[in-house]
């Protein structure tokens, strides 16, 4: 296991500790989605990538934030859409 599946693994379980209703699948995804995302937005701002540090801080902000709710999040957007599929996001 690679430090970043390492890294993946431990924030998803922080996310469930945090919101009860995702499964284990869908908390892996969400934090690699997270990740993803941050890792994107950097490059196509034309940031110098800073590490993984940083990723993984951020994506540990955005649990502490808005974990809990993370299973509400409703989209159009095709990029998020299958975290959404079957979800009562009431």
């Amino acid at each position: 296991m690679t430090n970043r599946e390492q890294a993946l693994q431990q924030l998803s379980e922080e996310l469930l500790q945090v919101n009860e209703v995702l499964t284990p699948e869908e908390a892996l995804t969400w934090v690699e989605v997270l990740w993803e995302d941050f890792e994107a937005t950097l490059a196509r701002a034309g940031e110098k990538y800073q590490g993984e540090a940083v990723a993984f801080h951020f994506v540990e902000q955005q649990i502490k934030q808005h974990g809990a709710m993370l299973h509400r999040f409703n989209t159009t957007n095709e990029k998020f859409k299958h975290l959404m599929t079957g979800r009562n996001v009431e």
